[in-house]
């Protein structure tokens, strides 16, 4: 999946219009503002690890999401892991 998919997802999963992510207004990808806005409004539970970072997500709608990413970047890897949960999230929303 491309990163603009990932953001098209989480931005639906956020309830977020497509115009917003055409302007690059927002960007979690790259923005850890924008990253910890999503987890908060989506409820996930991001456990951050010297290399990388777990997130999991549980509700009615999709029973367990569990993301892990890692890399170098610690922070990139975090706001990776929450746009894709989000994007998983995104995917059961019509």
């Amino acid at each position: 999946m491309t990163d603009r998919e990932l953001l098209e997802l989480a931005a639906k999963a956020a309830g977020l219009t497509l115009r917003v992510v055409e302007l690059q207004l927002w960007n979690p990808l790259d923005d850890s503002q924008d990253a910890l806005d999503l987890a908060v409004k989506l409820d996930l539970h991001v456990l951050p690890f010297p290399v990388g970072a777990r997130v999991r997500y549980q509700n009615y709608i999709l029973d367990t999401c569990e993301i892990e990413i890692f890399g170098d970047d610690k922070y990139a890897a975090t706001r990776r892991a929450i746009v894709q949960a989000a994007a998983e999230i995104g995917k059961y929303i019509k």
